[in-house]
């Protein structure tokens, strides 16, 4: 065992919490922020700057949550600042085309090749909803196929566990979800081939869409085989079913192009989310001429939003996504994120200690089973006590992640080899103080 780190000030935090519980279910407007999986109440953030955050009591940590992802250069970035600053002045919102649509619209299409047209929304819950009702429209067919431990956002119709046997529908898995959604939602395992091919000879003219995390990150870090891949571009193709991207936190983080261009496959619809808007709420949903030809005005499937496209939000996007297109922009993200993690890798074989980091990208996942391939949800340890104890140590150490063993945590282009270094060191102290 190692030493004792004696514990952070969170009285302020915690007084505040107490305050928020009487204005917010469980004191907050998002479940995970609540701590309830690492116990006690949660820090308050004041501020954030480069690759730190600081809480209302005056403790700064080296921030590897990044707002869960968008935050790709940091907090507080200059050229984003900026950027927002300038247009603001000349208003917030206005219901109404802006310029500044047009030039982020531009940015994405001119650099990818896997779509054609973009809708901005508000977030990417809002994208993925608007998307499968856009797939319906264009198919005329009303099943999906969605796959456990993706999450694509509280839509009614994703929030659906998986039935009792192969290909069968599923049932809802929230309260206030009717079965009558549920029931035209599909679920099967991750990176299984037999599954989604028994599924289509079950189903083959009512699905709609496949829709998956191809990238699966919001469940562990559940990295998939190509060929499974592959195979859902080849079954979709031959059944007239449109294959669906759900690329909200990879898109933009693995690659300007997201997986679609790390897998080299293309999708018929691809989503994003608040990556594009700098940090400010933003989604965006995006397919071929002809798909997005349904949407209206031009087409008979509905979708409006009175903050889509807004302009300040639309002016962040440009700014960070600038700087994303910048030759080797990925490249040093990778590196820099390999480096830190293979520190802390290499610390803990040394060591004997179950434990791995496992990465992509500039995304990583902290696994407690000592498999570095976990591809599915239900090989996760369900045991999240190590993981509760790494967490507290690195916040007495000064490092925070997000507070729940199935979150991954992101490197922005603001954390800095020396910064990753000092947090590899904290990592290394925290896995020797309980391991």
């Amino acid at each position: 065992m190692g030493e004792t780190v004696t514990g952070i000030n969170r009285s302020t935090s915690n007084k505040l919490f107490e305050k928020a519980k009487n204005y917010f279910p469980g004191g907050v407007n998002s479940p995970v922020r609540a701590f309830k999986s690492v116990d006690g109440s949660p820090l308050f953030i004041q501020k954030g700057d480069g690759p730190h955050i600081w809480d209302e009591d005056g403790n700064q940590f080296i921030d590897f949550c990044c707002s869960w992802g968008p935050l790709i250069l940091g907090h507080n970035n200059p050229d984003v600042y900026n950027k927002i600053v300038t247009t603001l002045q000349n208003g917030s919102s206005f219901g109404a085309p802006t310029v500044l649509e047009n030039e982020l619209a531009e940015l994405i299409l001119n650099r990818n090749p896997y779509i054609e047209k973009i809708r901005f929304v508000s977030s990417g819950t809002e994208a993925v909803m608007s998307a499968l009702r856009m797939a319906r429209g264009y198919t005329g067919r009303n099943k999906v196929v969605k796959f456990e431990g993706c999450y694509h956002g509280h839509v009614d119709s994703m929030l659906v566990k998986a039935g009792s046997g192969l290909a069968t529908l599923g049932t809802s898995s929230s309260a206030g979800v009717p079965e009558s959604y549920a029931s035209e939602t599909i679920v099967l395992p991750l990176n299984d081939p037999e599954a989604i091919k028994a599924c289509f000879e079950k189903h083959q003219d009512e699905i709609a869409c496949v829709i998956i995390e191809p990238i699966p990150a919001n469940n562990g870090l559940l990295l998939q085989d190509q060929s499974f891949l592959n195979l859902l571009r080849e079954l979709c193709t031959e059944n007239k079913s449109l294959l669906f991207f759900d690329e909200v936190i990879s898109g933009f983080r693995v690659g300007f192009n997201g997986a679609a261009e790390y897998f080299g496959i293309k999708p018929d619809i691809i989503t994003y989310g608040k990556i594009i808007g700098g940090g400010l709420p933003v989604g965006a949903y995006a397919a071929s001429k002809e798909i997005m030809g349904c949407i209206a005005p031009d087409g008979p499937v509905y979708q409006a939003g009175t903050l889509s496209g807004n302009p300040v939000a639309m002016a962040a996007g440009i700014a960070q996504l600038t700087a994303c297109s910048k030759p080797g922009f990925y490249e040093d993200q990778e590196s820099r994120t390999s480096a830190f993690v293979n520190k802390i890798n290499s610390h803990a074989k040394t060591k004997g200690y179950d434990f791995e980091i496992v990465t992509v990208g500039s995304i990583f996942w902290l696994s407690f089973d000592g498999k570095k391939r976990i591809q599915r949800a239900d090989q996760i340890d369900g045991d999240m006590s190590k993981f509760n104890l790494l967490f507290n140590g690195l916040l007495q150490r000064g490092v925070y992640l997000g507070p729940s063993g199935y979150e991954v945590g992101f490197v922005s282009a603001a954390h800095t080899s020396e910064i990753l270094e000092k947090a590899a060191d904290a990592f290394c102290e925290s896995l020797d103080s309980f391991m």
